[in-house]
């Protein structure tokens, strides 16, 4: 088992200045205060980090900065999706084996392939890859969902280390949990659900809500993994209310409004997202005064 991405990842957003450029002080920040709160590991250019509005000079300079920031202190992942199967193969050959340790490859979107189409291109993408591969289901995101039998498929292949699961859907995940590989990895990628996953048997969660309390959550999900459930479910509740404002106006929209609360970076995101609402803030205002 790759046992680095056991506990808690956080699907670090990118932040933004003002006028709109990458803000590499607010990443700085957000590394730090990230690490500092105990997570595992970081998950970068993730979909929660607007890669899809990124240029590809932006991408680099943003995986430079995370890789000088962190300074090996965690292990990082590199997100590397999209829907032409080629050229995300072809990506995740080229990815540093020296900065990073895996890769998170997303169900490819808007093509909307069958179940073989998803299994042929995760093998491909795999087959290729520099680095073992996360494969991630995001059927809100995707179009698709990618169902237990194709992951369990996958889950025999050498280079494929584990599932990052958002489909809201427990039966899914707990279908996956129970038939997969010992060392296969099951990881939440739905923040609500990311405490039961765990005590049902998964190894974990890459988190949105996480990066703004990253040491509550993190101290959640590694009691969970102990089974100390009672302990980790007073967290968990505590933050249902958060974790709910978090996706409320989408994501990153609110996780940068919290974020934004703590003076960790700016709230700003790139079209076609907008800013949190007043209402939305005001009430994360008072959740992080409270917390």
């Amino acid at each position: 088992m790759s046992n680095f991405l056991v506990g808690t990842g956080t699907a670090l957003v990118t932040p933004f200045k003002k006028n709109g450029a990458v803000d590499l002080d607010g990443l700085t920040n957000l590394v730090n205060y990230c690490i500092d709160g105990g997570v595992e590991y970081l998950v970068v250019l993730g979909t929660t980090g607007e890669s899809v509005t990124l240029s590809k000079q932006e991408k680099q300079e943003v995986i430079d900065h995370v890789v000088k920031v962190n300074a090996k202190r965690v292990p990082l992942v590199l997100g590397v999706g999209g829907n032409n199967t080629a050229v995300v193969a072809e990506e995740a050959s080229k990815v540093n084996t020296t900065d990073f340790q895996a890769i998170l490859s997303v169900v490819p979107m808007y093509n909307k392939p069958s179940q073989e189409g998803v299994f042929q291109h995760y093998t491909t993408v795999a087959n290729a890859a520099s680095l073992p591969v996360l494969i991630y289901n995001v059927p809100g995101r995707t179009g698709i969902n990618m169902t237990a039998e194709t992951t369990l498929r996958l889950a025999d292949h050498k280079n494929i280390i584990g599932v990052k699961e958002a489909t809201g859907d427990i039966t899914q995940v707990l279908k996956i949990i129970k038939d997969a590989p010992k060392d296969f990895l099951v990881i939440s990628g739905d923040d609500m659900l990311a405490l039961p996953l765990v005590t049902a048997g998964g190894h974990g969660v890459i988190t949105v809500v996480g990066q703004g309390f990253p040491k509550a959550f993190s101290d959640m999900i590694r009691l969970g993994l102990k089974g100390e459930n009672k302990s980790a479910y007073d967290i968990h509740y505590k933050m249902i209310p958060v974790t709910e404002y978090a996706f409320d106006e989408g994501n990153p929209v609110g996780i940068k409004a919290i974020l934004a609360a703590q003076n960790v970076c700016d709230a700003t995101v790139r079209l076609p997202l907008i800013q949190a609402t007043s209402e939305l803030q005001q009430k994360i205002d008072v959740y992080v005064n409270e917390f």
